[in-house]
């Protein structure tokens, strides 16, 4: 019995001889490029490449040192207005997500420059919001993958 959970569980790697470096190496780890998204109050890594904080306030309780940005957007950050009227309910995540997509529409060449870099290296966007999904770097992101995806310059 126990044997044939071992079987199973060892199927899942490529061949029984070399699942040891996938384990060890994280093979299903991200690639050196993209863009990640991250809270800035987790520990920096090695990993994160350029590291940049998309809030338009700066997070409490975090010492620039211990940020280690290579860059503040905060022309990426939604408005003022939009950040108050979402207050972090997830009720209002989808019209949230649509409206600041539209404020990102006034942003294009930033965002064409950090898809750019995103093509060449890992890009990490920081943010201090508790709720790892509804929030506005998740969007960024997204916003960032599917125009390159596309090869557009356009915001959807």
């Amino acid at each position: 019995m126990a044997r044939r959970r071992t079987r199973r569980a060892g199927a899942a790697y490529s061949s029984p001889p070399c699942y040891l470096h996938e384990v060890e190496s994280g093979a299903a780890a991200a690639p050196a490029h993209g863009v990640q998204i991250k809270r800035i109050y987790a520990e920096r890594d090695a990993a994160d490449g350029y590291r940049a904080l998309v809030d338009r306030l700066w997070p409490r309780g975090i010492s620039r040192t211990r940020a280690a940005l290579d860059a503040w957007l905060v022309e990426l950050a939604p408005s003022t207005g939009l950040r108050q009227w979402f207050a972090h309910d997830p009720g209002r995540f989808a019209e949230f997500a649509r409206r600041y997509r539209a404020e990102l529409r006034a942003q294009r060449r930033m965002l064409a420059e950090l898809r750019t870099r995103a093509a060449h290296q890992r890009v990490t966007l920081l943010y201090a919001a508790r709720d790892s999904r509804c929030n506005h770097a998740a969007v960024l992101r997204e916003v960032l993958i599917r125009a390159r995806r596309k090869g557009l310059t356009q915001i959807s």
